[in-house]
């Protein structure tokens, strides 16, 4: 009985570590639009505790062939840090054609685990990103799947604090 139970916990523990290394973690739940989101202006001059961020964004293979839309991202952790990108695209230039993958180095605060992502789309183009990945010094790499047109106008995407926020409670209950 015992052997067993040791047994058990270490494939628990080999299934855990290997699961944190080196993988993203996809959260696939459908993006949610945005009334408002408040950018934290003070994080925006803060350059002490600045830290880089790659932001990979895949424009789906059903987006239009190329966009003239301004698109802007923000994404930040459960603990009040945000990371907002104002443009991201460039006029004149091939960013987010259909079927591509740009990749963007973008300075922010340090954060600890991201968990939410929103991207802001004005135009009249109709962008489609596929999914957008974001990792950094101090989170694990996670990808935001999105594969529907940004509305025009607001910010649309994804809110998973409460759950990191919960998982973080119940591990510091232990």
């Amino acid at each position: 009985m015992m052997k067993a139970a040791i047994i058990l916990i270490f494939f628990a523990l080999i299934a855990t570590v290997s699961e944190g290394r080196g993988r993203s973690r996809i959260i696939p739940r459908p993006a949610q639009p945005l009334s408002s989101l408040k950018i934290n202006e003070t994080h925006l001059n803060e350059r002490a505790s600045s830290c880089s961020f790659t932001v990979s964004i895949r424009t789906s293979c059903s987006s239009v062939r190329y966009t003239r839309d301004r698109i802007s991202l923000s994404f930040g952790d459960a603990y009040g840090n945000q990371v907002y990108a104002p443009r991201l695209d460039e006029p004149g230039t091939r960013t987010f054609e259909r079927c591509s993958t740009d990749t963007f180095q973008i300075n922010g605060p340090c954060t600890y685990q991201i968990c939410y992502l929103y991207l802001y789309r004005s135009g009249k183009d109709g962008w489609r990103p596929y999914d957008v990945t974001v990792s950094g010094y101090n989170t694990s790499p996670v990808t935001f799947y999105y594969d529907v047109v940004i509305p025009r106008d607001t910010w649309y995407g994804f809110n998973n604090c409460n759950s990191y926020a919960a998982a973080a409670k119940f591990a510091m209950k232990k």
